[in-house]
């Protein structure tokens, strides 16, 4: 891949690390910060207008080293509403907190 790529891929994972600490520094005081009561959100990836779900192939694998659960939407790229249909759908299947992270979906 090129150096590109992996800049990108590199800035999506320092974001949702980012959001991820930011939500676990959130919680009230009164709540036990122990590793059984925190639980890592969920990651929803959602691919680019010129790509597909493997578009995150490289992401993926790193993030769940990392103890994430990560979905890739495959969004079929046919209208804006089926698109946003299918990324409704794969959030509701999701347990408990969630980050949603796009790429590049908007028009030139």
């Amino acid at each position: 891949m090129t150096k590109k790529y992996l800049l990108v891929a590199l800035s999506a994972i320092i974001f949702v690390v980012s959001i991820a600490f930011i939500n676990a520094q959130a919680q009230p005081a009164n709540v036990s910060r122990d590793s059984e009561t925190l639980s890592k959100p969920n990651i929803v990836l959602v691919h680019g207008a010129w790509a597909d779900g493997s578009s995150w192939s490289k992401v993926i694998p790193l993030l769940q080293e990392k103890g994430y659960n990560v979905t890739a939407v495959q969004i079929p790229l046919t209208s804006l509403a089926e698109d946003a249909a299918v990324t409704r759908r794969v959030l509701a299947m999701q347990s408990g907190p969630t980050i949603l992270v796009g790429h590049s979906y908007g028009a030139r």
